[in-house]
């Protein structure tokens, strides 16, 4: 039986952490951040966790 394939884009956009759970990026950062507060800047440039009921589904893609 072939390798399962994993989903590139899925790999290079979250990381597994030891406890099992996977921190991805914060969204609304490429531009036009002028009108944003730079309190909520800072607070996108930190990792975010997966949402628990997307987990399973991250990991599958992920070949994990």
């Amino acid at each position: 039986m072939p390798k399962m394939k994993s989903n590139k884009s899925a790999t290079k956009r979250f990381k597994l952490k030891k406890g099992g759970s996977i921190k991805r990026g914060s969204a609304f950062r490429s531009h036009i951040l002028t009108k944003m507060s730079n309190k909520r800047k800072r607070e996108l440039r930190n990792p975010q966790s997966i949402h628990e009921a997307d987990v399973a589904r991250v990991k599958k893609m992920m070949g994990a």
